[in-house]
């Protein structure tokens, strides 16, 4: 599975220029409003040392990490919910992702116009956050509608669902997000992910801060963004967008110098692709061979079979059995032959959880 993650965040704050550090697909990066109309997507490597450890001990002719695809979407302005600034879109766009990173301004800069004329996070985050429940709450009154039309003549679970969704509808018209409210509740949660709800999708703040605040932002304006970011049980994460397009440019030699420069030991954008995978609450395996090693998402709690049809759905329909090999003890026995002969390759079942880290090899039968 590749992991989708929406950019999204009031005009002017950053995010295509965080985007172009994601990707060389160009994203157009202007002091206008709207600079970005369709979706861009790009694709980045979710930063894993183990791999290429992993790598070397196979002697494999190439490393692949896992993947997050960022997709960056348009700005949203205050009235998206009812169209404003092509806000319908837009909002279209956030449907299709698992998560959201929310840009967030945090710099002070008379050359680049902010559309709500002063710096101010927890304003800017309250804006989209009411276009979006603005527009889950339409979602949610259509679907109401609709599924207490149908009760009246339906079952128990037509009784049910139309009793979900109401107490949904009520929930949002309170200003609760949809997150908040389906946390603990597995039917709501899926009633929630079944009809799109924009403010159902986990969210990490990240913050646009000047160059000179690189690399330990403490400004007023980042003070209010961890403190609104803390208040909804969300992380935020610092960098500056400028810095990670200059470091995107770099081979990787001087990319590891110019971040020792800076004080830094990742980039911001290495931030933003962990906390992001973490925020969906996703782990790595591993497959490791002389043709390749490859970093593999699953979520967790993934049976074997499951992590099976990650790398292909015929392994999944034919699974027969997985060897496992655990992180530290490839490491430590030095591969997969020692790590057999050792006793320490173990053979799961199709209701073996993956853990963060196995190094598995499925065999299969189709």
């Amino acid at each position: 599975m590749t992991l989708s993650v929406g950019i999204v965040g009031l005009p002017n704050v950053g995010k295509s220029t965080l985007f172009n550090a994601v990707s060389a697909a160009g994203a157009a990066a202007a002091n206008y409003p709207f600079a970005t109309i369709e979706p861009n997507v790009g694709i980045v490597g979710v930063p894993d040392k183990r791999l290429a450890v992993l790598s070397r001990l196979a002697k494999s002719a190439r490393a692949v990490p896992a993947a997050v695809e960022f997709h960056d979407i348009a700005g949203l302005v205050k009235g998206a919910s009812v169209g404003e600034g092509l806000g319908n879109q837009f909002l279209s766009h956030i449907r299709e992702v698992d998560a959201i990173v929310h840009v967030v301004r945090c710099f002070d800069d008379v050359d680049v116009v902010h559309v709500e004329g002063t710096v101010d996070p927890a304003r800017d985050i309250e804006i989209i956050e009411t276009e979006l429940l603005l527009k889950d709450l339409e979602t949610t009154e259509r679907a109401a509608d609709k599924a207490a039309r149908m009760a009246r003549s339906g079952g128990a679970d037509a009784r049910w669902r139309a009793d979900a969704l109401a107490a949904l509808r009520d929930e949002l018209s309170g200003g609760a997000p949809a997150r908040s409210v389906t946390a603990g509740d597995p039917g709501a949660a899926a009633i929630a992910r079944e009809i799109g709800l924009l403010t159902a999708k986990p969210v990490l703040y990240a913050g646009n801060v000047a160059e000179d605040e690189v690399p330990d932002p403490d400004s007023e304006a980042v003070t209010a963004l961890r403190r609104a970011a803390a208040d909804r049980g969300a992380e935020a994460v610092f960098m500056c967008a400028e810095v990670e397009a200059q470091i995107a440019e770099l081979d990787a030699d001087d990319r590891a110098e110019f971040l020792s420069d800076l004080g830094l030991e990742i980039s911001g954008l290495d931030r933003v692709v962990t906390a992001a995978y973490r925020l969906l609450g996703l782990l790595t395996f591993f497959t490791a061979s002389s043709k390749e090693a490859r970093a593999w998402t699953v979520r967790a709690g993934a049976r074997a079979p499951e992590a099976a049809g990650v790398i292909h759905s015929d392994m999944q329909r034919g699974f027969i059995r997985a060897e496992v090999i655990s992180y530290d003890d490839y490491v430590v026995l030095g591969g997969e032959a020692a790590a057999r002969d050792a006793g320490r390759l173990r053979i799961e079942g199709k209701d073996y959880v993956v853990a963060d880290g196995d190094v598995m090899h499925i065999r299969f039968n189709v």
